[in-house]
């Protein structure tokens, strides 16, 4: 007898979970399972049903939906989201009942009514990439409903799942934004309540092609600037540079970074003078708001850097506060020697190895060498002697944190606007264990530069060594929304979600910051342990060992000496989660 064929077609698959069911039926399994029949009953099935969609299986906190069209399946994802957010509108934070949804198109087979095949595994996949309460679509999706849907979903770039040989590359949407600070890449954005604005690295347009990194230090000077306005909303250099090297369409930019406004122009610098030519643009129309050519000698290089933050302060209607007003008086002059090794130095700090580190310093050094007035070399030196602490560079002792604490201090007390100044001096106290004094000097960060993506950061980090992890959430989300490519972020923020046991939004943070860095061993340490407190003990030993792989050196003792959590048992209690797995205690050291 032959064989029936296998009855294959075409549909469009919608994986949906609760976020945090095994948190939610351990805090109130009767409530949990009563309030999720009712969310099911009353706002899921309804919902399913008006598009056209069918459940064709239950699997315990998760359903799968067949649909014949996927923009029904799209329509269907994002209404159901929304339905869910306003049902438990009021619902405490820790007992919202949230849904992590993902569609993807492909061919299935058909067995009676259920469906099975590559189609279904990879909506599983995509729908375990979503950010809770948002959607996560395939390539494949997108590129069907496309200009068919009033969704405005996000490229979050490529990922590798676990039991799919190929990448899938996703887009994102969230109805709430604030809640999508920990996915990769591009993410959705909220609503900006002031103007908002990013400043794309400036075309070099000096005879000599090697002044390239003048131009850049311009324009990170600016980036620098406007961020110390409370009035504006700025991305950061980190994200801004990642269209270096491109001609970007402008409303591409904007919808990507969640700003209205950008800022493009030119450096040339030539015969002691620079020349800046910028143009500030609506993302929203793609039209010139104001074009204008700033010419000055360079030792007024700060002076020009004020006017370009000023005219589009004035062009946006922003006030400056009296302190923002004062600190910009009477802006000094400087060395174009020092200014231009201030640029460098910061250029080569950032490739982030032990040589780079020694070459900035001597720049650094250099610098003070012209102008002991300057406050911004001794901070840059701080941070310098702080990450060689922290990475065990260059033979590092204690000493070069101490040395770190003196250079932050004598920053401050050069210039007390300064707020990198400020940022060195914290994370040199905090390190020292001195949390107060350390929260005291980022919140001064914060205040005198708002927008500063690095204070942000770190004072989200001294809140999370004090225990105050849910505080510590708030300023990384901050961060994130400031920079949405700084990796470090997602994994402070899931640092700090897995503290709290919110382990679903962890996970995702951490997957995603490897998006971005896929060599980090610290993300993988944090994602073994979670894996170990949440019973996936193969996947706990599986990134235990991708850790080891990446960094053979890899001491959780280092670790947990040198965090300074004010609870110490913290980190033994994540450790708890590898010792869960079976992991060897010997490892540890």
């Amino acid at each position: 007898m032959s064989k029936e064929p296998i009855q294959r077609r075409l549909v469009a698959i919608l994986a949906a979970d609760v976020v945090g069911y095994s948190r939610l039926m351990e805090l109130d399994e009767a409530s949990t399972m009563t309030d999720l029949k009712m969310r099911w009953a009353e706002v899921v099935e309804p919902v399913v049903a008006s598009h056209q969609g069918r459940i064709f299986k239950r699997i315990g906190d998760g359903m799968l939906v067949e649909f014949g069209s996927a923009v029904a399946a799209v329509e269907c994802a994002a209404e159901l989201q929304k339905a869910m957010a306003a049902v438990h509108d009021d619902d405490p934070a820790d007992r919202r009942i949230m849904l992590r949804i993902g569609v993807n198109l492909g061919d299935v087979m058909v067995e009676g009514s259920d469906l099975y095949g590559d189609g279904v595994n990879v909506a599983s996949r995509i729908e375990g990439l979503a950010v809770p309460g948002g959607v996560a679509i395939s390539n494949a999706v997108h590129e069907h409903v496309h200009g068919r849907v009033s969704i405005d979903f996000v490229d979050s770039g490529s990922h590798e799942v676990k039991n799919i040989e190929r990448p899938l590359h996703i887009w994102s949407w969230s109805p709430n934004a604030e809640a999508t600070t920990a996915s990769a890449g591009r993410a959705p954005h909220p609503p900006r309540s002031k103007p908002s604005i990013a400043v794309l690295p400036f075309d070099n347009m000096s005879e000599d092609s090697e002044q390239g990194y003048f131009a850049d230090g311009i324009t990170e000077d600016i980036i620098t600037d406007l961020s110390k306005v409370s009035g504006l909303f700025v991305i950061a250099r980190n994200s801004s540079f990642a269209y270096r090297g491109q001609a970007p369409d402008v409303r591409k930019v904007s919808r990507e970074l969640g700003v209205r406004y950008v800022l493009e122009g030119s450096v040339r610098k030539v015969a002691g003078r620079v020349r800046i030519n910028a143009q500030m643009i609506d993302g929203t129309t793609g039209g010139h708001l104001w074009a204008e050519r700033f010419d000055r000698d360079l030792e007024d290089v700060f002076a020009v850097q004020d006017e370009v933050t000023r005219t589009i302060v004035d062009a946006l209607k922003v006030k400056l506060t009296a302190g923002e007003e004062a600190r910009r008086e009477n802006r000094a002059k400087v060395d174009p020697e020092a200014y231009d090794l201030l640029v460098r130095a910061r250029q080569t700090v950032l490739q982030l190895r032990p040589e780079a580190a020694r070459e900035a310093r001597r720049m650094l050094e250099r610098v003070i060498e012209i102008d002991p007035d300057l406050a911004l070399p001794y901070a840059r030196l701080a941070i310098i002697s702080f990450a060689e602490y922290a990475n065990r560079w260059n033979d590092a002792t204690d000493d070069n944190l101490k040395r770190a604490l003196e250079l932050a201090r004598k920053a401050v007390d050069t210039d007390a606007t300064e707020p990198q100044g400020f940022v060195s001096l914290s994370m040199a106290l905090s390190w020292l264990r001195r949390l107060d004094e350390a929260q005291a000097a980022a919140e001064r960060a914060v205040a005198l530069a708002p927008n500063l993506a690095d204070a942000q950061t770190c004072l989200g980090n001294i809140l999370d060594f004090q225990g105050r992890h849910e505080d510590a959430v708030a300023h990384y989300t901050r961060a994130y929304q400031l920079d949405p490519q700084f990796d470090m972020s997602l994994h402070f923020l899931g640092r700090a979600l897995l503290a709290l046991g919110r382990f679903d939004e962890a996970e995702t943070a951490f997957k995603r910051r490897l998006t971005l860095t896929p060599r980090s061993d610290m993300s993988r340490f944090y994602l073994a342990c979670l894996c170990g407190l949440t019973g996936r003990h193969e996947d706990a030993r599986r990134y235990w060992q991708e850790t080891l792989n990446v960094n053979p050196d890899f001491s959780v003792e280092h670790l947990r000496q040198a965090l300074p959590y004010k609870d110490p048992a913290l980190v033994d209690r994540l450790v708890d989660g590898l010792r869960n797995a079976g992991i060897a205690l010997q490892s540890f050291v």
